[in-house]
């Protein structure tokens, strides 16, 4: 039993890690996996014995404070149901030790003949008081396994934040097997104009596979196109709002960019993560031009100065001149041409 619980614990945390790093989509698979395992969890026969061994109760409390609610809901739920299983087990241990002393000091007072009554009584008074101590017990006991259980809390959930910190820091810089998994397909966002954009930005994003050449594909077949589309439509949507709104002209631009058929080098740096979901709202459109294209561009920016600077008025590279009677190169302010006057 004790085996089954924790391989159980193990898949909802590795489905919970998945989920958190997961950000930008409403709802993942990963989440859908940890919340199956959750609902499993909770129906698992588990008993004080079984908790204390494992220890999976102090760990799962960190899962109340995950970044996604309907997974922070379920798992404090578990916890709560097994924190009762504890109390309950607790009392009635302590409540079947009194009722046992309770009925040997009854035996005892009945064997003497004399005083039965005030033996009675002394007996049904130690009851109450060993009934109210225990309940002081029970409840210091609760108290302090509730103080162990928020100090494990919060030094797992700063273990939880790092993860989420180094998971989104491998993500970002393409190291291979680091990046979560990838999508089968596109998460919708139930909003029929984002949806569309979406749509049109992982048709184009899934072409690059086929654009690159053969030292690149295994770089680029590791990379999601569906992932990357919703991340980019997010960064657009939460900068710009709707995209039928006043802002429809600069989603147009980054859309006519990542779809033009020559313009395979911008395609090609979005997926790869070259350029962040976020930088590319901060993109001008010089910006996210084709290499060939803006090498052409620098041509006609320096032909456009060569032409402007050979327009200008002539000016005199030099403040001598050549004299016509003698030849001689002279100073236009000096005297010396007098003598070929």
């Amino acid at each position: 039993m004790e085996k089954e619980l924790v391989e159980l614990f193990e898949k909802v945390k590795r489905a919970a890690d998945e989920a958190a790093v997961d950000g930008g989509a409403d709802s993942s698979p990963e989440e859908s996996r940890c919340l199956d395992v959750l609902k499993q969890l909770k129906k698992f026969p588990v008993n004080y014995q079984v908790l204390v061994s494992t220890q999976v109760g102090k760990r799962l409390r960190q899962l109340t404070k995950h970044p996604r609610e309907k997974i922070q809901a379920l798992a404090s739920d578990v916890v709560q149901n097994w924190k009762n299983i504890i109390v309950r087990e607790t009392l009635k241990n302590k409540n079947s030790n009194g009722v046992n002393g309770e009925s040997v000091k009854d035996e005892s007072a009945g064997a003497t003949a004399n005083g039965t009554t005030k033996s009675q009584r002394a007996e049904s008074v130690k009851v109450e008081k060993v009934s109210r101590v225990d309940d002081v017990k029970v409840e210091r006991m609760t108290s302090k396994i509730e103080e162990v259980v928020n100090t494990e809390s919060a030094f797992a959930e700063k273990k939880v934040e790092r993860v989420i910190v180094l998971k989104t820091e491998k993500s970002s810089s393409n190291v291979a097997g680091a990046a979560p998994p990838k999508l089968g397909a596109l998460i919708y966002c139930k909003d029929s104009v984002r949806d569309k954009v979406r749509e049109l930005l992982a048709e184009a994003l899934c072409k690059v596979s086929g654009e690159v050449d053969e030292e690149l594909r295994d770089e680029v077949n590791a990379c999601d196109p569906y992932r990357v589309a919703v991340q980019v439509e997010t960064a657009m949507f939460e900068k710009w709002g709707r995209s039928n709104g006043a802002q429809k002209f600069k989603y147009r631009s980054i859309m006519f960019n990542i779809k033009d058929q020559n313009n395979q080098d911008f395609r090609r740096k979005v997926l790869l993560g070259k350029f962040s979901p976020r930088t590319i709202t901060d993109l001008a459109p010089e910006d996210m031009a084709s290499e060939e294209r803006q090498k052409q561009n620098e041509k006609i920016k320096e032909k456009a100065l060569f032409n402007s600077e050979r327009g200008a008025p002539v000016q005199a590279s030099t403040d001598k001149f050549k004299c016509g009677r003698c030849k001689k190169s002279q100073h236009l302010l000096s005297d010396a041409n007098a003598e070929c006057r």
